[in-house]
């Protein structure tokens, strides 16, 4: 039997019910306290619509009512804010030294944020992987123990990972073709949440936005690596096959120092914390190879040393600055974002790394004043990675991925 096509066909019922949830779930979210009759006026949906709406959103306990105010013209209205009080999000993030977990509410408030030391053995992904599932265990179950449904987990890595969860190349951490997602899901007992695996800098980006409410990003991991998560006109950059922000590997200069790619000239080479390190601290020896459990004293030397206006260290974290200004520029000049956020262990010496990377960035940008470009410190801290994962969990359920209804009543 031969058919026709006859063109694009009309949307689902429930997918139109289920995008008008999230078009009012992420009202309330941004202007709460706000009324049934305020949504529809900004939305464009009818009031009937909206009370419909609206009451679904209670019964999945994702918005309640907070009582009627008279602080308005016209007459008294019941006010709305999101609940979510059932709800929870996970993040977790593994790194060359350490792992950390962070859960939000539905509202972006962390319900626990944890550090741990991490001291695995590079290139044998199953002793990280048995970590990660120790790890996530605990904050789900610590969640549980609360009343809370975890409706995701988001794993953030300092690497490649394509888009069914495959860690493709993770350097520092001597990962090669991990299928971490199919790994972690399995050693959890196949979980009943989604369980997602993404590159660090791509999650914790969406952490920044979530504060900066800026459209046009950029976010520089200064850890172990050196990385971009982008954000364009309000969407994250993640390329063809989730590879894009690979910022320490920019070349800079085809005759430089030896990266640890292998590769000559770099930005990681002239700017990563290694190099950092060697320069400051002349003391640690040129030839040393750092390990990155040795970064975190050694950041706080050259912080405690630059206050004290260390001339070795002023020198160093110039020379740095002027660096990452340079490939700063190269963004500048292709995407053009509003805003640069120096996070990790960049945050801390942003004092002296943002000068002369603002000095170089002006010199090397063709649009005038950058372009309208910012660099400022990152306001997350050393967890912005595992805070983007559950950051990414919310921001499903704001595109319209909802929890079902609760079927416990209300609470009076």
């Amino acid at each position: 039997m031969i058919t026709r096509d006859s063109g694009p066909q009309p949307a689902d019922f429930a997918d139109v019910r289920a995008t008008n949830l999230a078009v009012v779930l992420r009202h309330v979210r941004t202007h709460a306290p706000c009324s049934r009759a305020d949504i529809a006026a900004t939305t464009g949906l009818n009031k009937a619509t909206v009370s419909s709406l609206v009451t679904d959103l209670i019964e999945r306990r994702l918005v309640r009512e907070v009582g009627m105010t008279e602080n308005r013209i016209g007459r008294p209205a019941m006010m709305l804010v999101l609940d979510g009080s059932p709800y929870a999000a996970v993040g977790l993030e593994i790194n060359t030294d350490y792992l950390t977990a962070v859960a939000l509410d539905l509202a972006g408030e962390r319900l626990l944020s944890w550090r741990r030391a991490f001291t695995g053995t590079p290139g044998q992904p199953g002793q990280a992987i048995a970590s990660l599932a120790a790890l996530a265990r605990r904050a789900v179950s610590k969640m549980e123990r609360e009343g809370r449904q975890v409706l995701g987990l988001t794993v953030a890595v300092p690497g490649l990972v394509d888009a069914d969860g495959v860690v493709e190349l993770a350097a520092g951490l001597g990962w090669h073709q991990v299928d971490l997602r199919k790994s972690l899901t399995a050693a959890l007992g196949e979980p009943a949440y989604p369980l997602l695996v993404e590159n660090d800098a791509n999650l914790a980006v969406l952490a920044e936005q979530r504060l900066s409410f800026t459209p046009d990003l950029v976010y520089l991991t200064g850890g172990a690596s050196l990385g971009a998560g982008i954000i364009c006109d309000g969407r994250p950059l993640r390329g063809a096959r989730g590879f894009a922000g690979e910022f320490g590997h920019l070349p800079l200069d085809p005759a430089g120092p030896l990266c640890t790619c292998g590769r000559r000239g770099c930005l990681e080479a002239y700017a990563g914390l290694g190099a950092l390190i060697r320069a400051a601290l002349p003391d640690v020896g040129i030839e040393t190879a750092l390990s990155p459990s040795e970064f975190g004293p050694h950041v706080d030397e050259i912080h405690r040393l630059a206050k004290a206006e260390d001339p070795q260290v002023l020198t160093a974290l110039t020379d740095v600055g002027r660096h990452l200004g340079h490939a700063i520029s190269l963004l500048t000049n292709l995407i053009n974002p509003a805003c640069v956020a120096l996070g990790g262990y960049f945050t801390v010496l942003s004092p002296w790394l943002i000068p002369p990377a603002t000095a170089e960035l002006e010199s090397r940008s063709i649009a005038a004043n950058c372009g309208g470009t910012r660099l400022v410190a990152s306001a997350l801290d050393s967890s912005a990675a595992a805070a983007g994962g559950a950051t990414r969990v919310l921001d499903a359920i704001d595109a319209g991925v909802l929890p079902p209804p609760q079927t416990a009543p209300l609470p009076r």
